[in-house]
């Protein structure tokens, strides 16, 4: 079993699943998943697109499509206070405020109508209490934290007039001018070029080293996840794969998912022109449970239990030795320590 979480976990989501319901399907993106996040700490959740992993972290924030019905069950805990079955206004006191969210378009995120400073004003202003000189001069000094180049121009200009770093690190500027204890960054260097991706990055860990704030970080990359993140979770079709400490989840990947996706990380030892490495197959459509392992039909160490029996996840979640896996064939290997004895 996993590590329990402790008092002390700022984010302690438990057994949650989300059922989503719409004119035509019913689905659940998010099945049974369970961990926590500590004040000041970075949690990576990755896996391929589909598995769940924006649904899982929006879904308790009420942040979800306009036609889309949720049924949430499970348990999500955010500083001691239950989000699940939370009523919408005090859901938009959390929002903003106490967690901040940048979202992976922002060009869609943010308002064309309005001038990049008062975006950033109107949340001091709703969550802070400030005056609204008050608000445009934090503005201003937040457009200088995320280290935006001319920030007194910037203030005055739109959306559309900045480029996809700039508007990435206007976002960000909005999605802590609350001073949040709990930033959600949901793909937040998709799109962008390699320099501008390391500096977004840079900035998120100078941002949570300056403010303590905890991140829950969702992407696909692996790379960003090496460089920032304390732990993962691996996610496959609305359920986690592999869930530790990220040095072991990466150098030592255990469930053949997530040994899967790094190998099909570009190498630099690749040719030029060498063949896209992908994992073969595609992932499940999220409708009713499956009754066994989500990835058996692309394993390539798939065995008879595999399709008849979900395999639980096992082994230590927390700082302790070795990461959770949720694999029968692992699983059901002896560890190293038992080897030996």
């Amino acid at each position: 079993m996993m590590a329990p979480e402790t008092s002390s976990d700022l984010l302690q989501v438990s057994h949650f699943s989300v059922d989503l319901y719409t004119a035509r399907a019913a689905l659940r993106p998010v099945d049974g998943v369970s961990y926590s996040v500590a004040p000041g700490e970075t949690l990576a959740i990755v896996g391929e697109s589909g598995s769940g992993k924006t649904v899982l972290n929006f879904a308790p924030l009420g942040l979800m499509p306009t036609g889309v019905v949720t049924d949430l069950s499970g348990s999500v805990l955010f500083d001691g206070q239950q989000l699940v079955g939370l009523p919408e206004p005090a859901l938009r006191r959390i929002r903003g405020g106490k967690i901040g969210t940048i979202f992976q378009d922002p060009m869609s995120a943010l308002n064309p109508a309005l001038r990049i400073g008062r975006q950033i004003a109107e949340v001091a202003e709703l969550h802070l209490g400030m005056t609204h000189a008050q608000a445009e001069a934090r503005a201003l000094d937040l457009l200088k934290l995320v280290r935006m180049s001319d920030p007194q121009a910037r203030l005055r200009q739109y959306p559309h007039e900045l480029s996809g770093g700039l508007r990435q690190r206007a976002m960000i500027a909005i999605a802590i001018a609350a001073e949040p204890r709990l930033l959600i960054a949901d793909e937040p260097t998709t799109a962008l070029d390699v320099t501008v991706q390391a500096q977004i990055i840079g900035l998120l860990k100078d941002l949570q080293r300056r403010l303590n704030t905890a991140i829950v970080l969702i992407t696909h990359d692996m790379g960003v996840v090496a460089s920032i993140a304390a732990r993962v979770a691996v996610m496959y079709a609305g359920r986690l794969a592999e869930y530790g400490p990220v040095e072991q989840v990466l150098l030592t990947p255990r469930h053949p998912y997530t040994r899967g996706l790094i190998a099909a990380l570009p190498s630099v030892d690749d040719a030029p022109g060498s063949p896209f490495r992908g994992l073969p197959g595609t992932p499940p459509v999220l409708g009713a449970p499956l009754p066994g392992c989500a990835f058996a039909p692309r394993c390539p160490q798939v065995i008879d239990i595999c399709a008849r029996q979900y395999p639980p996840l096992r082994g230590s979640g927390g700082p302790g030795p070795g990461a959770a896996v949720a694999c029968h064939v692992v699983n059901a290997r002896p560890s190293k320590e038992q080897a030996h004895a």
